[in-house]
């Protein structure tokens, strides 16, 4: 068995109260730590002494015991546990690779995802640096086995419709909130502290298959919104993270509709950081492998991110072959809506229009852009202020394409106004694209003007 290292000089006192606290005997916590271990191919032994012996002398078990009592001990207190907690922490891996495994087995992905979200909140992660190759397992595993054969799980607290129906609704509010003021604002980004203190407990708990697709699948969105809201603020190696965890639990869930949605937001990250051509793989894999299952709207949105990567890469042919795709996608989902998930609700015509603009104008086909620009029609700066924001910054270098400065000042005002009640990284990085583009102006009174502008609003989101 795993035997204890490192001895320390006192008593494990952390881990006292907390087996107090949780009423468990020793021989009770040294059983169901055997258990966890057998659950993942392990053969441990523990005894009542084991524990006494980490209780009142301090001793560490080796990696990965000090997981299991935390587990065991979340379990019956109800709340997570990190192994530091319990003055045993993990020196496995260093906090850089936190949240980037993409296990093959279900039990694996629960234990990596509780200890990735129990230290999320940690600003290593903040610093750390996005690679676009850490994607590479988990886009493979996927697309290789997008379901797992059950997701039935054992545990103390017993998994009903209520915690499900409260995971959705976490999820539509934070989505709700992100789109409109970013993914800085409050209530955008305490998604991940419920998925620390509500998702965790209930995938350790008990749970019959069908619950747990579900249970699955929603904190699958709650980890991609999470995701999307880290990625807005910049945080980009953060949401590469919740991105993995989340397809990880879309398949746990089997939920092709989830994890095509997922893929399809890792593209879109892939496509802002740099990396087009990798997005188009993305993009495409996420469509190729849902297109027989997922809702047709999910597979519209799929191809919408495979059109604006192939536009970052001026591939002009290509873009509009994935973009007529998704327009033709889109009239099938409005035509016969049936059973789509409501989280792509989002994903209309005008959404679609919007992007395309930006997609031509990555072409440099302005005229075509701004053809695109009367077919979005007019969006609400009110329901979706980070939204028109974005499409009035779009709109600016779209018209300095034609050097036309008049209508270019009059969008970035817009933008800059709508942007200074907006909490989004991304959102004032396009407004800095702005600034830039008016460069060959820049001893234009209006230009040093709005430029002045600008700053403040990119000042207040640094």
């Amino acid at each position: 068995m795993g035997v204890s290292v490192h001895p320390a000089r006192t008593a494990n006192d952390a881990l006292a109260q907390l087996i107090d606290a949780a009423g468990m005997s020793h021989h009770a916590l040294a059983r169901r730590v055997n258990v966890l271990a057998e659950q993942a191919g392990l053969c441990f032994s523990y005894t009542h002494t084991s524990v006494t012996n980490w209780a009142r002398r301090g001793m560490i078990p080796r990696h990965p015991a000090p997981a299991f009592v935390a587990q065991a001990l979340a379990e019956h207190l109800g709340r997570p546990v990190e192994p530091a907690e319990i003055g045993m922490p993990e020196i496995r891996e260093s906090p850089d690779q936190l949240g980037l495994d993409f296990h093959r087995a279900a039990h694996e992905a629960i234990r990596t995802a509780t200890q990735f979200w129990s230290a999320v909140h940690r600003r290593t992660f903040v610093t750390s640096a996005f690679a676009v190759g850490a994607y590479t397992t988990p886009v493979t595993r996927w697309l290789a086995i997008p379901a797992d054969p059950q997701a039935a799980h054992s545990g103390r607290r017993r998994v009903g419709r209520q915690d499900l129906d409260e995971l959705w609704t976490a999820s539509a509010d934070a989505q709700r909130w992100d789109s409109k003021y970013g993914g800085g604002t409050h209530k955008a980004s305490k998604v991940a502290t419920f998925l620390r203190e509500r998702a965790i407990p209930l995938l350790n708990g008990d749970y019959t298959d069908p619950v747990g697709r579900e249970l699955f699948a929603s904190t699958a969105e709650l980890a991609r919104v999470a995701g999307w809201s880290a990625l807005d603020m910049g945080h980009h190696a953060l949401a590469q993270r919740h991105f993995i965890q989340a397809l990880r639990m879309a398949r746990a869930g089997g939920s092709l509709d989830t994890g095509c949605h997922v893929l399809t937001n890792m593209a879109l990250q892939a496509t802002l950081r740099g990396y087009p051509s990798e997005a188009v793989d993305m993009a495409e894999g996420a469509y190729d492998r849902a297109r027989h299952e997922a809702a047709p709207r999910v597979l519209a949105f799929a191809k919408l991110a495979e059109s604006r990567a192939h536009a970052r890469l001026g591939d002009a042919r290509s873009a509009a072959a994935a973009l007529t795709a998704s327009e033709r996608l889109l009239e099938r989902a409005d035509t016969n809506r049936g059973d789509e998930p409501g989280w792509i609700s989002y994903y209309t015509p005008a959404r679609m229009a919007a992007d395309a603009v930006e997609i031509h104008r990555d072409l440099g086909l302005s005229a075509a852009a701004l053809r695109w620009n009367s077919r979005a029609g007019a969006m609400s700066a009110n329901d979706f202020t980070r939204s028109v924001g974005l499409r009035m910054t779009v709109l600016a270098t779209t018209h300095l394409q034609n050097r036309d400065l008049d209508q270019a000042l009059a969008h970035g005002q817009r933008a800059v106004t709508i942007l200074s009640h907006v909490r989004s990284t991304r959102a004032t990085d396009y407004l800095a694209d702005v600034v830039r583009a008016m460069a060959p102006w820049r001893r234009d009174t209006r230009v040093t003007h709005l430029s002045h502008q600008a700053s403040k609003v990119i000042a207040l989101n640094r």
